[in-house]
């Protein structure tokens, strides 16, 4: 099973008729690692920086687009701050959250988004 960043990268590869070595040196870092992260299932570890870059470089993707797909195939889930505090203090909030309580969380939105998308009248005690 693939994570984010080898699906990504698979595609790129396949789309432009790209190897391993083009893409290392289009971005200017070793071959090994484009391999590397082509072919791990889980990274367990973030990339450094200056390999995102490379890698976005020689991909021709924009960095933000390599730095999410390098966290999710870490376990990290990266979030664009909202402009809305509450929403942020929400998010910092649920991750503190036991599993457990996650998913009652994920329960409750679920419910409050499916009622919002009745029609007006429908779903009210």
């Amino acid at each position: 099973m693939s994570n984010t960043l080898q699906a990504l990268m698979r595609e790129r590869l396949d789309r432009q008729g790209w190897s391993y070595g083009d893409v290392a040196r289009r971005g200017e870092i070793p071959r090994s690692t484009v391999h590397h992260l082509a072919t791990t299932d889980r990274l367990v570890r973030m990339p450094q920086p200056a390999t995102l870059e490379g890698l976005a470089r020689g991909l021709e993707l924009p960095l933000d687009t390599i730095r999410r797909a390098a966290a999710e195939a870490c376990g990290i889930h990266l979030y664009e701050a909202a402009p809305d505090p509450e929403v942020d203090v929400l998010i910092a909030s649920v991750q503190q959250l036991s599993p457990e309580n996650r998913r009652h969380v994920a329960a409750l939105v679920e419910s409050l988004l499916e009622r919002s998308r009745l029609p007006e009248g429908e779903g009210s005690d």
